[in-house]
């Protein structure tokens, strides 16, 4: 009898967990693009580069290999301390 119950919460546990891991993948709506450089540490959407994973993974604020979505047409209007924003990552 106490099987089931245990199988019950292993199941909604593991429906819950993917149900965050998909969420972190889901592509952005039509109205947004990847912006570089715009982040702050730790809040960037993916591509923080070497020595991190992806998202959430930013180590200093505006890492110019880092990108966050913001609506489309906008990237390279919003000012940093470090410059605008990119619609491409910065080549070194």
């Amino acid at each position: 009898m106490k099987a089931r119950p245990i199988t019950l919460t292993a199941f909604a546990l593991s429906a819950i967990v993917s149900s965050a891991v998909l969420a972190q993948d889901k592509p952005p709506a039509a109205d947004k693009e990847r912006c570089f450089g715009v982040s702050l540490a730790g809040k960037n959407d993916c591509a923080a580069g070497p020595g991190t994973s992806c998202a959430g993974t930013s180590k200093v604020d505006y890492q110019g290999n880092a990108w966050k979505y913001v609506a489309k047409g906008t990237c390279e209007s919003i000012k940093t301390p470090k410059g605008t924003g990119m619609l491409k990552a910065p080549t070194t």
